[in-house]
């Protein structure tokens, strides 16, 4: 056999297995919810039966009452017939009740567990999967469930439960006709199955590319500030309108397929009605058959094809569902982090104590982005990472929040291993100000409380004057209770930053993470808020990235990066006058700092003076102005 042949069979093989998952999946799930569908079954089986009282009464209307003149059956046949309507009517109504909601609960506990999985999931998925198809992942792929709990599922036996005991009734009636309409029948089965083979990968298709479609939209709405400064709302729309009409194309094949089987259906109803009429028509000449039996004959006819036809719908939304309920499989299968906890020993209390032994670590293989980087941050220390962008600095505060592992070496906590730590335990003694700070569409107070959800209003105000927020907090009409909109957007950059730091401040954590904790302050605010982040260190593990360096002078050591090695380690007073990569970084940007703020002329300190050199002063020449 050729590689390629092989292949294919392989292929093959998975998707049977892939296919063989999902229906014990199914049946699972039908198992879970089998008291809801056996009270639906029973509304069914009474609603179906009370619907053969109208066609199995025409033989008796025709022949007894008209045929024979028996007018003393004609009031109880019709009291006969309006009972059953009256049974139809609310059998039908109690199925839509218990049926329906049970799928919609069915749907709301798919969403619920999906939901919980992904966001379980580590770090690195995130990073790599757009959270529009995440969200399609969570919301639209559950959807389908309720063809399999709801009315979809019910209907399918029930049609075919109508449709055998329509076909019983008919070989009774005249079975020579009833033999010659089954083999049409049978024709148009083939046709159904052959069709919902080619439609399932097409379904399948239209989830993932539904997916697409909404993460770029997501990513567009969320970048819209950003559309609109470049003037791309032109090009973002090309590459939307793209894929919306690869989605149109995909639902169109599937309206050609569904649409060709109901076509074939009317063609397979045509035919039987012909047959009925030869046939029915010749036997009703020869006297085997009375006008009555023909009229119910062609009453169960209908019974025995509407359900059919039916069934090619339903079978279609059973196809949709299997196809999201696939997804949904896969990603379930997806190991999370609370699987890995499983196996792990609890954290405990902390100190806070930190060590990096011979960590190397890369987001792609062969490309390291850490390498061999060794460090002791002891509990209590604040420790400052500094580097040119790009050095490794992130990636390193990101293996202290156990978002990613070592590709070797490893990352100690109190002299454990982090990767033998539950993750659960370890994070929920850590308090993070990272550089892009999200806030969710709530109340400051929310935000703010977010961290520790049980924290009194006073905890929460305390935390917001330390992070200096309380002042312009309380300059709000609603204070507190003011809706910071999606992601923030309501609050300046400042702001948000101060909400976030208050946040922090709320967790009391044992290790704190400050990653450029003080960027979008001005040097007004970021001198009001150093205090209370200096007294939020005090007895906590603190890593810092700060690009301005005067504010990491008071750190108990200065690990300076670059090209992901550290090559310098030590207090800002052995580092400032090293003559290495550090001394250099700090007098560019003291340069920088004091270009922007001195008139030209001006004298200021030499940053070159040694220290002790007092009235060292160096004038500054107009060109070195900003």
């Amino acid at each position: 056999m050729s590689r390629s042949h092989a292949s294919q069979a392989d292929e093959r093989k998975k998707r049977k297995l892939h296919l063989a998952t999902v229906r014990r999946e199914a049946r699972d799930l039908i198992w879970r919810y089998r008291r809801t569908l056996g009270v639906g079954f029973s509304l069914m089986l009474v609603n179906r039966a009370a619907g053969f009282v109208l066609p199995a009464s025409s033989k008796f209307l025709i022949d007894d009452v008209l045929g024979e003149g028996r007018g003393d059956l004609l009031i109880p046949l019709a009291v006969a017939v309006g009972v059953a309507t009256l049974f139809q009517a609310a059998s039908a109504f109690g199925l839509s009740q218990v049926v329906s909601v049970a799928g919609q609960r069915a749907i709301a506990d798919m969403r619920r567990k999906v939901q919980a999985h992904v966001l379980r999931m580590p770090t690195s998925y995130f990073d790599r999967t757009k959270s529009g198809i995440l969200l399609a992942r969570v919301m639209e792929d559950a959807d389908g469930i309720r063809n399999l709990i709801g009315t979809g599922i019910i209907q399918l036996v029930g049609g075919l439960l109508t449709a055998t005991a329509a076909l019983v009734i008919l070989f009774w009636l005249n079975w020579q006709m009833t033999a010659g309409a089954l083999v049409l029948l049978l024709g148009f089965s083939g046709i159904m199955f052959y069709a919902f083979r080619r439609l399932r990968p097409i379904f399948r298709e239209r989830y993932e590319l539904t997916s697409q479609v909404t993460g770029r939209l997501s990513e567009a709405l969320g970048g819209v500030r950003t559309l609109k400064v470049y003037t791309a709302e032109r090009r973002e729309a090309r590459v939307f309108t793209k894929g919306v009409f690869r989605l149109f194309r995909n639902i169109a094949s599937t309206i050609t397929g569904t649409s060709a089987v109901t076509a074939a259906s009317t063609v397979i109803v045509g035919a039987i009605g012909v047959l009925i009429m030869i046939m029915g028509g010749q036997a009703i000449l020869a006297e085997t058959m009375t006008l009555g039996e023909l009229v119910m004959y062609i009453f169960f006819v209908g019974l025995m094809v509407s359900p059919l036809v039916q069934i090619a719908g339903i079978g279609t939304q059973i196809t949709d569902a299997f196809a999201g309920l696939d997804r949904i499989r896969e990603l379930l299968a997806l190991p999370t982090e609370r699987d890995d906890d499983a196996t792990r020993q609890s954290a405990g209390e902390l100190r806070g104590e930190v060590a990096f032994e011979s960590v190397t670590f890369s987001y792609e293989p062969g490309v390291p982005v850490l390498k061999e980087v060794s460090f002791h941050a002891p509990a209590g220390t604040t420790t400052a990472l500094v580097g040119p962008s790009g050095s490794g600095k992130s990636t390193m505060i990101s293996l202290v929040l156990a978002f990613g592992k070592p590709d070797s070496g490893r990352v100690l906590v109190d002299g454990q291993d982090l990767a033998q730590l539950r993750l659960g335990d370890y994070r929920a003694q850590l308090g993070v100000v990272l550089q892009d700070n999200f806030l969710f569409d709530g109340t400051i107070r929310e935000n703010i409380g977010f961290s520790r959800p049980g924290a009194s209003d006073e905890e929460i105000r305390h935390a917001a004057r330390v992070a200096n927020a309380a002042e312009f907090v309380e300059g709000f009409e609603a204070g507190y209770e003011t809706i910071v909109g999606e992601r923030g957007v309501k609050l300046s950059g400042g702001q948000r930053q101060r909400i976030a730091i208050a946040r922090a401040i709320l967790a009391d954590p044992r290790i704190l993470v400050l990653d450029e904790a003080t960027s979008s302050l001005d040097s007004e605010s970021e001198a009001l808020i150093r205090d209370g982040l200096h007294a939020l260190r005090k007895g906590r593990t603190t890593f810092v990235i700060a690009h301005r360096l005067s504010t990491i002078v008071s750190a108990d050591q200065i690990l300076v990066l670059d090209e992901g090695q550290i090559v310098e380690r030590g207090p800002h007073s052995e580092l400032r006058w090293a003559g290495g990569l550090y001394q250099r970084l700090y007098e560019m940007q003291h340069r920088v700092e004091m270009d922007a703020f001195v008139n030209p002329g001006e004298e200021f300190p030499d940053p070159d003076a040694e220290p002790g050199e007092e009235g060292v002063r160096v004038r500054v020449p107009s060109r070195q102005r900003l």
